[in-house]
Order: C-alpha cells, then sequence, then structure tokens
C-alpha cells in the first residue's frame, strides 16, 4: 500500500475511530456500528461502509463467529505509516528539546528571582504571607 493511500483512509475521522476502538481488541460489528452512530449520528450502512474501506485497505480484518462479526485491527498498513512518518521524527524531536531546554531555563530564573507559583512577580507581601499589590 502506498502512504497516500494510507493517509487517505486515515484521513477520515470515522475510520481513524474505528481503529481507536479496535486497538483494545477485537470487536463486533454491532458494538463498533453503535458507538460509531452515536458519536458521529451517521447511518448503520455507512459505518459498514467505512469497516469495508478500513478491510479493504487492509487496516482491519473480520473474521465470523456465529452470526456474529468480529474485527480487529491489521497493524501492517500502520507499521507502513510509521516508517514513513520516522523520517520526520527528528524533526518534531529537535523542537521538543529545545522547549525543555526553554522550560528549564524559565524554572532556573523564576528559582533565582524567588518566585513560587501562585504569586505574582514582583508582587509584595505582607505579613501574613498574601500578596498587597
Amino acid at each position: 500500500m502506498g502512504e497516500v493511500h494510507a493517509f487517505d483512509v486515515l484521513g477520515d475521522p470515522v475510520r481513524r475511530r474505528i481503529l481507536e476502538l479496535l486497538a483494545t481488541g477485537e470487536r463486533p460489528s454491532g458494538e463498533i456500528g453503535a458507538v460509531i452512530r452515536r458519536e458521529f449520528g451517521i447511518s448503520q450502512p455507512a459505518v459498514s461502509q467505512h469497516l469495508r474501506v478500513l478491510r479493504e485497505a487492509g487496516f482491519a480484518s473480520v473474521r465470523a463467529q456465529g452470526t456474529r462479526r468480529l474485527y480487529a485491527v491489521d497493524a501492517t498498513p500502520l507499521r507502513e505509516v510509521d516508517q514513513w512518518l520516522d523520517r520526520f521524527r527528528g524533526l518534531w524531536g529537535q523542537r521538543l528539546d529545545a522547549l525543555g531546554t526553554e522550560l528549564a531555563r524559565g524554572r532556573r530564573e523564576r528559582a533565582r528571582q524567588g518566585w513560587e507559583p501562585g504569586s505574582r512577580p514582583g508582587a509584595q507581601q505582607g505579613e501574613n504571607g498574601q500578596n498587597t499589590q
């Protein structure tokens, strides 16, 4: 499966929610349908269409158990998406490192100035410890 097709499938919020439901384990189609209809206000045939797209794209598998159809996540296309995203992880990792540095710098500066959570920088405190400004 190409990356564009995977992102087309994952671009729909209903399909993403179905995958979130399946991430906790196999679920019957009726249970999936009930949750999706309640959360998105769409019809059962529309839910079935989303399940079909997920099956055909390889994101979900289905098996029969008596009269029930049980759906499960197939992680193969998700691993392909993860591999594609891997080339970008360094970009946000660098930004998160920079954010961590700035947060630490701010904490050190507040500690140096004697600022405590709940107080206002520059506020005077009276005898009872309350801010007077």
